[in-house]
């Protein structure tokens, strides 16, 4: 199988899910000659596919709500930032809002959140309990904090107070096909000169005078490149241990199992004039909620310590529903007593790949030639449409001789007008204190 005439690249991307295309746009846009080979039959039929596709500024760091909110103005112009037809149509994005539910001992856990948005310009409304019941008349306003599982003693009992309310944001939503905005990715890549395969799995990464030089595919092909970039998705750990790499960096990325519930909307919540629209992150009950188009709504954990971190190999995992999605969706029952669960268990079981400040990497790596745009999952496809301009940033800046690891690249967010430090995003860091720790991160 011959990938180009002379099997020669300026960049291959290991993945073709929303990040790896991404960064095939950003690159092309500069001129380069890029290929993406990817395991799976199509881009984004992976991990991406299962994604939530929640876009809010809503993160603990000042430089990841920067980076979400200069992507989602792109998001809001999607057509025009690819500014390439796809054959499917173009991905929605809702700008449907988000409120943030907050358990009163949760009230300093979100603070550095607040304080982000403040800094970044987001704009966002605190609402009293009070102001939360007249709004949103399906909810129960009491607060079951700690999350608890179903046959903890103390399930289902308020712990005598109301929540400590909440935080109305404007500007968030969610993309309605993830599957299609990474198509819409390629497409736009690939009027640019981009090459993507597929079905085809990297085997070795090569390297001659202390850099890399090429991969090897199982099909025993060669495809020579002086840049490699690791984007692998939940596999990433596995290609980093191809490019010998894996035990040179402070965070490391592991595959972590996760389920969606799909359940019928109650009403007075979905799409309709006269229905409530918006996202829901609940700390108090530990769980994420958001309209899902023709009636029904995906019920999420936000990973609360009573829910059981699920590592997994990503080559061999359970991938049907468990006991995890009747947790799920018991605790958003607590929340909306209407809320009717059905006999069937519907939904997705996807993986993230996760670090453990929830945090990505994007980074260079100790191997030159070989980058990393890794530990994404989760809550990372909102910021899909930024990622390749910021890796190709980082590519051409450490390529050209910059070192990065002492003097990090810096990157601009036009949107915003403001400038963010890559080194945020280091392979080395230390763990960011004010992360949440959960997929809020």
């Amino acid at each position: 199988m011959k990938v180009s005439q002379n099997n020669t690249f300026d960049v291959v991307i290991i993945g073709a899910g929303v990040v790896g295309a991404s960064i095939a746009l950003g690159l092309a846009k500069r001129g380069l000659k890029t290929l993406n080979v990817d395991t799976l039959p199509a881009a984004g039929y992976g991990s991406t596919s299962n994604s939530s596709a929640i876009i809010r500024p809503f993160y603990s760091a000042i430089e990841s709500c920067a980076l979400a909110h200069e992507a989602r103005s792109r998001w809001l112009k999607w057509p025009e930032f690819l500014n390439a037809d796809d054959e499917s149509g173009h991905a929605r994005y809702t700008e449907c809002g988000m409120l943030i539910l907050v358990a009163e001992e949760d009230k300093k856990l979100f603070q550095p959140s607040l304080e982000a948005m403040q800094s970044v310009g987001v704009a966002f409304e605190h609402l009293t309990v009070d102001e939360i019941g007249k709004q949103f008349r399906f909810f129960n306003t009491a607060s079951f904090s700690p999350p608890r599982l179903t046959g903890d003693p103390g399930f289902g009992i308020s712990n005598k107070t109301p929540l400590a309310g909440g935080y109305d944001i404007a500007a968030a939503g969610y993309v309605s096909d993830p599957q299609l905005a990474t198509h819409n990715l390629q497409r736009a890549a690939e009027a640019l000169g981009a090459v993507f395969i597929f079905n085809t799995r990297v085997t070795a990464i090569e390297r001659s005078s202390g850099r890399v030089t090429a991969v090897t595919t199982h099909h025993g092909e060669k495809i020579e490149a002086p840049v490699i970039i690791n984007a692998a998705g939940p596999h990433s750990s596995k290609i980093n241990s191809l490019a010998g790499i894996a035990d040179a960096m402070t965070i490391s990325t592991h595959p972590l199992r996760h389920e969606a519930a799909h359940v019928p909307a109650p009403a007075g919540f979905g799409h309709g004039p006269d229905q409530i629209n918006r996202v829901i992150g609940d700390s108090d009950t530990g769980v994420y909620m958001r309209p899902e188009l023709g009636g029904n709504m995906l019920i999420g954990s936000l990973d609360p310590a009573c829910d059981a971190k699920d590592f997994v190999n990503a080559d061999h995992y359970n991938n049907t529903l468990t006991e995890q999605w009747t947790q799920q969706v018991w605790r958003a029952a607590q929340r909306i007593p209407s809320l009717c669960i059905p006999n069937i268990a519907q939904g997705v079981v996807g993986l993230y790949d996760a670090t453990p400040d929830w945090i990505p990497i994007y980074d260079k790596s100790p191997l030159p030639g070989f980058y990393m745009a890794i530990g994404t999952s989760g809550n990372q496809f909102k910021n899909a449409p930024v990622i390749g301009d910021l890796m190709a940033t980082l590519v051409t800046a450490c390529e050209a001789g910059h070192d990065h690891d002492n003097d990090p690249v810096k990157f601009h967010l036009p949107a915003l007008q403001r400038t963010i430090d890559l080194g945020f995003f280091s392979r080395n860091r230390e763990l960011h204190a004010e992360s949440s720790g959960t997929v809020l991160a």
